[in-house]
């Protein structure tokens, strides 16, 4: 055999580097070129968001992927989209193809199976396609004229807040608040200023005090309550036995509070005496007699 020229071998290494090129593209893309499939056509009025590769599901269960587009120029406005499904996938007539568009941006075609048939679509034939049901359509179908309603209603609402905010009378509030926060500021440092200087000495009085309180109790502790009400118990007994007897005539003290002929004797008794020391004062000789010469 002869040698393969180099122009050959770089065509060869050329070739098979195409393909290996071409493989792995579709294979990023996740089509499996080395696993057969069975082709079917969906037409679709709207594909935004879907791309090459997007998945086919079957309840929730990956079966196929989008192949390719194809616009139909024969009817403006459609667009035809191959499925690669399974090898093993059989599609019952009456399966509907769906688009369904999420939120964040992801799109896929859904396969509602008609279980109840049992014919079933050859590779190549077209599976009729039925409104979008997706988030996205949901939310543009009942959410985007309610969220058309709430616009202009936050309208309204800010034009009110905008005149609540230009308003003088909010002006002057705020500044009255401010003054009241300055106010509040010294006040809290005064009040800490007296919680550091005070109350201090507050506590430490109120610790004295407790002490002599402790102080105090314990010697009432030590007091005998039972001898000193025994004690008081003796005195008002005697008491009243004094106040008995000076109710009663048959003695002095009794007679001298009860007895008006005693207390009448006692006090003319007092008067007769008072005006002897006055004639004594006045008239002392006629009861003192003194001699130089022993006369009596």
């Amino acid at each position: 055999m002869k040698k393969l020229t180099k122009e050959v071998k770089i065509g060869f290494a050329a070739i098979i580097s195409l393909l290996l090129l071409y493989y792995g593209i579709n294979y990023l893309k996740g089509i499996n070129l080395m696993k057969p499939a069975n082709y079917y056509y969906v037409v679709f009025q709207d594909v935004s968001g879907l791309t090459v590769s997007s998945p086919v599901y079957i309840n929730g269960y990956k079966a196929g992927l989008v192949r390719s587009f194809e616009y139909d120029y024969e009817h403006p406005g459609h667009i035809i989209v191959e499925l690669a499904m399974d090898k093993e996938l059989r599609v019952s007539k009456g399966t509907l193809a769906e688009y369904k568009s999420e939120l964040l941006g992801t799109a896929a075609v859904t396969l509602s199976l008609n279980l109840e048939s049992h014919q079933y679509l050859v590779p190549g034939d077209t599976i009729p396609a039925q409104e979008a049901s997706g988030l996205m359509k949901k939310v543009e179908k009942d959410m985007l004229p309610k969220l058309s309603q709430i616009l202009s209603r936050m309208d309204t609402v800010l034009s009110g807040l905008q005149k609540v905010v230009n308003n003088p009378a909010l002006n002057k509030s705020l500044t009255n608040i401010e003054t009241t926060t300055a106010e509040l500021s010294k006040t809290s440092a005064s009040l800490n200023k007296i919680m550091s200087n005070e109350v201090p000495v507050v506590v430490s009085n109120l610790k004295t005090m407790s002490n002599d309180f402790s102080t105090v109790s314990g010697n009432l502790k030590r007091i005998d309550f039972a001898h000193t009400m025994s004690t008081m118990d003796t005195t008002l007994t005697n008491l009243k036995s004094l106040s008995t007897q000076l109710n009663r005539k048959d003695n002095s003290l009794g007679l001298l509070v009860n007895d008006r002929t005693f207390y009448d004797n006692l006090s003319a008794t007092t008067a007769n005496a008072n005006r002897l020391m006055v004639d004594l004062k006045e008239n002392p000789k006629r009861y003192v007699h003194f001699s130089v010469f022993g006369r009596k």
